[in-house]
């Protein structure tokens, strides 16, 4: 028995996904477009490192230097500087260890398996971080080319061949990182701020029309409570790509660029990433304060009608996150002004719908401590939002503004 799936469709599936996935490499700049980038300026930095070990040094293990050249290509140019150095020197400590011992104990197993025991345990040291292994590849590869030659001054010559084929590589791949397209992920910053607003975006539009006509059940406000609790990888990954976005500025030619020059600084992108964290942990003590709050009785109604308000009113505030762009932040941060003004207007109108029900905001029986309390902070966290982007973009627009030398 078949699922109905026959080979042509999955083929044809397959082949339209490919094609998708071509159509949006070619389109706009995304991880597709970067994915052919990396590949290519590998490619490059491969043919030009082989070019010179194999056709100008002619050396005898060219491919070292195209290897290494490929090794250090990373996504930051800061990260190739950073990864090239450490590469270098796991290297060069993994030769020193086989020709230490080599000349001193000869090419026999005993020798090796020293030479493996100290590489190793060099290769545990936090300065190589993520290229520790290498010590000990560059050792093994080290004695084998110790083994195969033939005299002193020879085997000397060897190992000097391999460092200096890793040092063209590392040098051939960071020059090509460099001076061929290097990755600036400014945007990257902004992604993460609009994947966690649309994340809340979708929260507060699924629950204000619900709250305004009826109080719900303890399902969904259990289903909303679990959304909102469930973003702690989102906000990872958030933060992952602001810090990607602040390490790809770090040696890059780029940043020289008039168009890079007049770009915001990211203490305010931090800030307002800052502040989304926060929010969706006040939402969701929020959804916990409705799961709390138990049968709805006709004295919540109004209450409920107007906090269903103000969160239609927060939703509209986060709903210009979405659309976060460093080349409109300030019409962006004034809108984000004025909107965060019309909450705090619904804000009042649900306090003052409290003072008129008469009613204790310490009862545990109603939601109207929590729910009051968390509209307060989350109004307190958007106002600041608007203050810190308003202040990066203005300063921005002086900026740009102040004549060039």
């Amino acid at each position: 028995m078949t699922d109905g799936t026959t080979p042509e469709r999955t083929g044809t599936g397959r082949l339209a996904a490919a094609a998708r996935w071509w159509r949006r490499a070619f389109s706009y700049d995304g991880d597709e477009r970067e994915t052919l980038l990396v590949i290519g300026k590998s490619a490059l930095a491969a043919v030009l490192a082989w070019l010179v070990a194999y056709d100008v040094l002619d050396a005898r293990s060219p491919a070292f230097a195209p290897f290494s050249a490929v090794l250090i290509m990373q996504v930051t140019v800061y990260r190739s500087v950073v990864q090239s150095l450490r590469y270098v020197g796991a290297v060069v400590a993994g030769v020193l260890v086989q020709a230490a011992l080599g000349f001193l104990a000869g090419p026999d197993l005993l020798t090796f398996a020293l030479v493996a025991l100290i590489a190793l345990t060099i290769g545990r040291w936090h300065v190589l971080g993520v290229q520790g292994p290498q010590v000990a590849t560059a050792a093994f590869f080290a004695f084998s080319t110790y083994t195969s030659s033939s005299g002193d001054a020879q085997r000397f010559f060897r190992l000097g061949e391999i460092v200096l084929l890793v040092l063209i590589g590392c040098a051939i791949g960071t020059a090509v990182n460099v001076l061929v397209a290097p990755p600036l992920r400014y945007r990257s910053a902004e992604y993460g701020i609009r994947s966690l607003a649309r994340t809340l975006h979708d929260l507060l539009t699924d629950i204000h029309p619900v709250l305004a006509e009826e109080m719900p059940d303890q399902d969904t406000t259990g289903g909303w409570r679990a959304r909102a609790e469930r973003t702690e990888g989102m906000i990872t990954q958030a933060r992952s790509g602001l810090e990607a976005a602040k390490e790809s500025l770090q040696l890059n030619p780029r940043r020289l660029m008039r168009r890079y020059r007049d770009l915001p600084g990211f203490q305010g992108y931090e800030s307002v990433l800052g502040a989304l964290e926060r929010t969706l942990y006040q939402m969701a003590s929020l959804t916990r304060g409705l799961d709390r709050s138990g049968e709805e009785d006709e004295a919540q109604r109004p209450f409920l009608r107007r906090y269903a308000a103000f969160l239609e009113a927060i939703g509209a505030v986060v709903e210009v996150l979405t659309t976060l762009d460093e080349t409109t932040l300030l019409p962006q941060a004034k809108r984000l002004e004025r909107l965060t003004g019309e909450a705090e207007a619904r804000r009042d109108e649900v306090v003052e719908e409290v003072h008129r029900l008469s009613v204790s905001l310490a009862d545990p029986s109603a939601p109207y401590g929590i729910l009051v309390t968390e509209a307060t902070r989350l109004l307190e966290e958007f106002r600041y939002t608007s203050q810190v982007l308003l202040d990066v973009a203005q300063g921005a627009d002086r900026l740009s503004d102040r004549p060039r030398p």
